[in-house]
């Protein structure tokens, strides 16, 4: 992302929270439009592919704190587009285009990791911008996704990621020169900016044209990287899924992104993470959920149930006198795992099974409890609440 997209793109309405959103609200917006765009449930869709990229992009700089109070704060000076002056600037206003006062942004190919200090240091030609041409720079944050099984989601797993990101080229060790020696950009003398002059007392950096902002020329272009000094480069890593994820949640792992130049340090990795459904459990929350299907007799004299539970051994429930369809009970300690380590419950929803087929003697049996109870008229109440409505 270029600085100047930071400021142009208006993440809020990508999104559609307002300003003032909280960070659960973000959240919230980010994972209903995941959901919508997300390529595997539009194949072949390239607007939802691209969309689903302003979606993720979004999140990325307002789900971050630090991020989004830069950005804010970076909106706020330069409005859209127009550099605002301070009081003692003298009348009137000004403006002028991003792409003059960031100009090359798009080449540097990162993320606006430097903060408002580095665009300052741009715009006033103290060194901020184009120092850090030549200062180790931040590899790219990557984002991925895996789907996992319902247990692995509550459990926890490792899981292999094959990625692809933009790396310094291994054919030429990052140096865009096929012999390994570049020479030092004369235009610039290395710092990838070349300074012009706007009037007003102050002047602007633009990236230097001959050497494309990188202050490097190679006299012998590498076949691979054709001079960039990066190339695409894929691997696999093991990542741990922590245990108690939730579908669609977004894992954050740190220094596990794309390489950095010059020494810089490596990127972040975001991993989206899917959860396919069980055939038989369910989830709310921290706790897990189970319908367990019961006898007319247990649920009218009572009785133990056993409950199966997730991974574990079975559970054994006292299923009181008179339980009513519907009822859930709760066994403790049986449901996800927390962030803290301690874990939820099993929330067991009771279900009265009626028979289908019936033997003689049990429709004997049934019959004289209908004549035993023939007084009993449970919508009685009912119909006495209806008529007084």
């Amino acid at each position: 992302m270029s600085t100047k997209d930071f400021i142009e793109k208006d993440y809020y309405k990508v999104l559609g929270v307002p300003k003032d959103a909280t960070e659960a609200e973000i959240k919230k917006a980010y994972r209903k439009l995941a959901r919508e765009f997300h390529p595997d449930a539009n194949k072949g869709n390239a607007k939802a592919e691209e969309r689903f990229k302003e979606i993720s992009e979004a999140n990325d700089v307002l789900g971050d704190p630090k991020k989004r109070k830069e950005y804010d704060e970076a909106r706020t000076l330069f409005g859209n587009g127009g550099f605002r002056p301070g009081p003692g600037a003298g009348g009137g206003s000004f403006n002028f285009d991003l792409g003059d006062l960031f100009g090359g942004g798009a080449q540097g190919g990162g993320s606006f990791g430097g903060g408002i200090g580095d665009v300052f240091g741009g715009l006033f030609n103290r060194g901020g911008a184009a120092g850090t041409r030549t200062q180790p720079r931040r590899g790219q944050d990557i984002e991925s996704e895996v789907t996992l099984s319902f247990t692995e989601a509550i459990e926890g797993a490792t899981v292999p990621l094959r990625m692809s990101s933009q790396a310094p080229c291994k054919a030429c060790s990052g140096t865009g020169d096929k012999n390994g020696t570049p020479r030092v950009c004369p235009t610039c003398v290395g710092t990838g900016q070349v300074a012009r002059g706007s009037g007003g007392g102050f002047s602007l950096t633009d990236p230097c044209p001959d050497c494309k902002g990188r202050g490097l020329i190679a006299e012998h272009p590498c076949e691979v990287c054709h001079g960039s000094g990066r190339a695409k480069s894929s691997r696999t890593m093991q990542v741990r899924i922590p245990a108690g994820v939730s579908d669609g949640q977004r894992i954050r792992l740190r220094g596990k992104g794309a390489p950095g130049e010059r020494g810089g340090p490596a990127g972040d990795l975001y991993v989206v993470v899917h959860v396919d459904a069980h055939p038989v459990f369910g989830r709310k929350d921290d706790n897990l959920t189970v319908t367990v299907p019961v006898t007319f007799t247990e649920a009218a004299l009572g009785g133990e149930v056993r409950v199966p539970t997730l991974g574990g051994p079975p559970v054994t429930l006292k299923l009181p006198p008179g339980t009513p369809n519907g009822r859930t009970m709760r066994a403790r300690g049986k449901g996800a795992v927390r962030k803290d380590g301690t874990r939820g419950d099993l929330l067991v929803t009771v279900e009265v099974s009626v028979p289908k087929d019936l033997s003689g003697k049990a429709r004997d049996a049934l019959e004289a409890y209908r004549e035993a109870t023939a007084d009993q008229d449970p919508r009685a109440e009912l119909f006495e609440a209806a008529k007084g409505a």
